[in-house]
């Protein structure tokens, strides 16, 4: 078995905005995997975030790579070499295509047809953001919106978001924007502001480490981990503090760890969201096995992006057709 590395960019369709800054390209990593004379392909999006770069990446599936002479790799035992994150997804992912060469992984699974998946607003000014609205809304045929948001003008922004789509499910997302409100704001006061504008779902308002700060605050939007959710081990800590998780393979380290996560969480009682980094369709076909049955997605990754990789996943009207 031989695992091979590339660095790859992708121009973004229009500068992407988040809580933590402005990008107007992505950075991937695809992973070949060849093995008996078959070969496999998976793709990883680092996240600084979580302290990971393009080079950290690279050296730690290289260095992998170098242990393969003495192991016999499996999906069963790679977390005994590579830790949760962008490496070990795009190596899980990989596998997973060795084992099923005649098929994507998501194609084992019961699979529906079409999927509803959230389309993405950048954090930019109201008017700016309610023009985002209405174009994604008019003239791309989006039924779930996701609105990024930081810890200013909030409700300024997702009334501007609102009145421009009047007639869309909307999620919130605010990377952990909101440990730090404006003077006088409140978390219970947000959440109550909100109300009138039937937001589905409020995802990560508070940084990693003070989730306990939504114990016992009145929400009646529901809320989702995202930052503070990447595997099964951190269920437990986040019960009573939110109602939905966000799974990533990229978080989770690959669909082998993810699918683990998916089913403690329903356990647990927590809903199912499937989520992304922005990267390409290879990246979203490796999610769909969660995303078939998830309770919201969002895997308009490719979407993003000024150009996709040939072949890629159909877009089309808000939804993500699988033409099989």
């Amino acid at each position: 078995m031989n695992i091979h590395t590339q660095h790859e960019q992708f121009s973004l369709a229009r500068p992407f905005t988040i809580s933590r800054g402005t990008r107007t390209h992505q950075n991937v990593v695809t992973v070949s995997i060849e093995h008996n004379g078959l070969s496999a392909t998976a793709e990883c999006t680092p996240y600084p975030r979580y302290g990971e770069s393009i080079e950290s990446v690279i050296e730690q599936i290289e260095l992998l790579n170098h242990k393969l002479s003495d192991i016999q790799l499996t999906r069963a035992n790679l977390p005994d070499y590579l830790t949760a994150g962008a490496a070990r997804n795009a190596v899980d992912c990989a596998l997973w295509r060795l084992e099923h060469q005649a098929a994507f992984p998501y194609q084992v699974f019961t699979i529906r047809p079409k999927i509803i998946t959230a389309m993405t607003i950048s954090l930019d000014t109201p008017e700016a953001m309610a023009k985002q609205a209405k174009e994604l809304c008019e003239v791309h045929g989006a039924k779930l919106l996701k609105v990024k948001l930081d810890h200013e003008r909030i409700i300024e922004r997702v009334k501007a978001v609102r009145e421009n789509a009047p007639n869309v499910e909307i999620i919130l997302d605010a990377n952990e924007a909101w440990g730090e409100l404006e003077p006088d704001t409140s978390l219970e006061g947000i959440f109550t502001q909100l109300i009138p504008y039937n937001i589905t779902m409020i995802e990560q308002p508070v940084p990693k480490g003070m989730d306990n700060k939504l114990l016992g605050i009145k929400h009646p939007i529901t809320l989702c981990a995202d930052e503070s959710c990447h595997t099964s081990t951190d269920l437990d800590s986040l019960v009573g503090c939110y109602e939905m998780i966000n799974i990533k393979l990229d978080k989770t380290g690959g669909l082998t760890e993810a699918l683990v996560l998916e089913a403690k969480a329903r356990a647990l009682g927590f809903k199912i969201m499937v989520g992304c980094m922005v990267g390409t369709s290879m990246a979203m076909e490796a999610a769909l096995p969660i995303a078939t049955h998830a309770d919201i997605v969002d895997l308009d990754g490719p979407v993003l992006l000024k150009q996709d990789r040939a072949n890629g996943l159909h877009y089309q009207a808000g939804m993500l057709h699988l033409d099989l």
